[in-house]
């Protein structure tokens, strides 16, 4: 299974943290830090990124809410039948906290993670991984 790690360039840190735990538990990580370099086209190496990927999780935060790409992709994941059942919405901040109309309700309705700011202990990250592998 390969997954596409989406998020906010400003939360790359914790993406890094995500993509990293993932690649412990033998996950094939897409991670644009990883696989974009200077020059390259970003618009393009993004989407080989997804159309190679069958799993994607979406690290949110209120700046990913913000975010152009972050909507983009998962708009993609929802019309791509590669992605079902492998649509993870990983929350560090308390989804209680974020503006209401701002997060994408069908993210609600699907498998989501509560990694908020004193849950981002190494067990709290390995369930992401748990829950790709249950859904491979």
């Amino acid at each position: 299974m390969k997954v596409f790690i989406s998020y906010d360039h400003t939360d790359r840190a914790l993406a890094r943290k995500v993509a990293e735990t993932l690649k412990q538990d033998g996950l094939e990580v897409w991670y644009q830090e990883d696989e974009i370099y200077p020059g390259d086209n970003w618009a393009a190496k993004t989407a080989e990124g997804l159309e190679a990927a069958n799993a994607m999780v979406v690290v949110m935060t209120r700046n990913a809410l913000q975010s152009d790409t972050v909507r983009w992709s998962i708009n993609y994941a929802l019309g791509n039948r590669n992605f079902a059942g492998r649509l993870i919405t990983v929350f560090a901040d308390d989804p209680d906290t974020l503006p209401e109309d701002d997060v994408p309700w069908i993210l609600k309705r699907l498998k989501t993670i509560n990694l908020s700011a004193c849950d981002q202990d190494e067990e709290s990250f390995k369930q992401i991984a748990q829950s790709l592998q249950t859904a491979a």
